[in-house]
C-alpha cells in the first residue's frame, strides 16, 4: 500500500515537472521567433552594450534615451546604414532587441526558481537532477553566445556573422529539443518496451536529424539574407541549378558564404525532408502502431506540408516579416513533431490485441 502511494506521488510530481518544462519550452519557442523578428526588422544591433544584471531596465526618460541613442550613433550600423535616423526610429528597433533580451532573462528565472523549489521539496528524481542542471548551464551559455553573435556586427561590418547566428539558433533548438524530450518522458513515462519496428525508429531518428540540419541551413540563409535573392521556385534565375553554385574558392566556402549555394542547399534539404516524411508516413500506414505514434505520424506529415508551403510562399513574396516568422515557427513545429514521433515509437506500449 505504501509503495503504491509513493508511486502515485512520484508520478504526480513527474507530471508537474513536465508541465513546468513544457512551459519553458513554450518560452524558448517564443524566444526563437522573437529573435527572428528582431533580425527581420533590422533591430539586432540596436543595443551596443550588454549588462546581464541591470540590462532589464530600459531608458526611462528623455535624457537616458538620448544617451542610449548617442551610443548607437557610434556603431557601424548607424554610420553605414541608418545615418540620419531620428530618436523615434531608434526606439522602434530598440524595443525589439530589448524584448528579446528581457525574454531571455525571464526564461532563466522561470527555469531556476521552480527548479530550486522542486529540488528542495525532494520531488526531483536523482537521475533527473544532472539533466536539469545541464539545461540551466546550457541556457546561460546561450546568453553568452548571443552577445558573441551581436559583437560580430559592432566592429567594422554592421552585419552579424552567419556562422555565429546559426550557432546561436542551433543551440536554442538543442535546448528546446532537450527540454521537450525530457518533458515527454516525464509526462508519458519511459518504462515501456517499444513494440514498433526497429527500422522505423531508426528512420525517424534520421529524419529528426535531417530536420535539424535543414533548420541550421536556414540559419545561413537568414544570416546571408539569401531569401531576398532568386525569388522564384523551383527555378533559380531560370535554372534548377544556379550557374554561380560553386563560384567561390576554396570550394567549402560556397556552402556557407555563397548566397546561391546556401539557398540551393536549403531548397534541396527542405524537399528531401518532405519526401522522407511522405515515405515514412506511407511506411507507418502498413504497420500496426500505438495510437500516440500514429497521431505523431499524421502530425509530422501535416507539419511538413505546412512548412514547405510557408517556405515557398516566403521566398516568392520576398521575405515579408510575418510570413518569414511563421516559417521559422513552422521549422520548430516540424522539429517538435519529429521528436514527439520518435519518443512515442521508442517508448509507447504495444497496441492492445483485438
Amino acid at each position: 500500500m505504501r509503495t503504491d502511494t509513493f508511486s502515485t506521488r512520484s508520478n504526480s510530481h513527474d507530471r508537474l515537472i513536465a508541465v513546468w518544462l513544457f512551459v519553458c519550452c513554450g518560452l524558448v519557442f517564443a524566444m526563437v521567433i522573437l529573435g527572428g523578428v528582431t533580425r527581420l526588422t533590422g533591430s539586432g544591433l540596436s543595443m551596443v552594450e550588454w549588462d546581464p544584471i541591470f540590462g532589464i531596465i530600459p531608458p526611462l526618460d528623455h535624457a537616458t534615451w538620448n544617451a542610449t541613442f548617442d551610443l548607437y550613433k557610434q556603431s557601424p550600423e548607424y554610420l553605414k546604414i541608418n545615418a540620419g535616423m531620428d530618436l523615434a526610429g531608434f526606439q522602434r528597433i530598440y524595443w525589439f532587441e530589448f524584448s528579446h533580451r528581457l525574454l531571455g532573462r525571464l526564461i532563466g528565472v522561470v527555469f531556476l526558481l521552480p527548479f530550486l523549489f522542486f529540488l528542495l521539496s525532494g520531488w526531483v528524481r536523482r537521475p533527473l537532477v544532472p539533466r536539469l542542471l545541464g539545461m540551466f548551464v546550457i541556457g546561460g551559455l546561450q546568453g553568452l553566445l548571443g552577445w558573441y553573435m551581436v559583437k560580430s556586427g559592432l566592429v567594422d561590418n554592421p552585419h552579424v556573422s552567419q556562422y555565429r547566428l546559426t550557432a546561436h539558433l542551433g543551440l536554442a533548438v538543442v535546448i528546446y529539443g532537450y527540454m521537450l524530450y525530457v518533458a515527454l518522458g516525464l509526462w508519458f513515462g519511459t518504462q515501456h518496451t517499444a513494440a514498433t519496428p526497429a527500422g522505423l525508429r531508426r528512420a525517424t531518428a534520421a529524419l529528426w536529424s535531417l530536420v535539424f540540419v535543414t533548420l541550421l541551413s536556414g540559419g545561413f540563409v537568414a544570416g546571408l539574407k539569401a531569401g531576398f535573392a532568386y525569388n522564384t521556385f523551383p527555378l533559380m534565375n531560370g535554372s534548377l541549378v544556379p550557374e554561380s553554385l560553386l563560384a567561390q574558392q576554396p570550394l567549402w566556402r560556397n556552402f556557407f558564404e555563397n548566397v546561391a549555394t546556401v539557398q540551393f542547399d536549403h531548397r534541396v534539404l527542405a524537399i528531401t525532408v518532405l519526401l522522407a516524411i511522405v515515405a515514412l508516413w506511407l511506411t507507418g500506414r502498413r504497420v500496426v502502431l500505438p495510437r500516440q505514434a500514429r497521431v505523431g505520424m499524421h502530425l509530422l506529415l501535416a507539419a511538413g506540408l505546412l512548412q514547405v508551403s510557408l517556405g515557398i510562399s516566403t521566398l516568392l513574396l520576398r521575405v515579408p516579416t510575418v510570413l518569414a516568422s511563421l516559417h521559422q515557427a513552422g521549422a520548430l513545429l516540424l522539429f517538435s513533431a519529429a521528436l514527439f514521433l520518435y519518443h512515442r515509437l521508442l517508448h509507447s506500449p504495444a497496441p492492445a490485441a483485438n
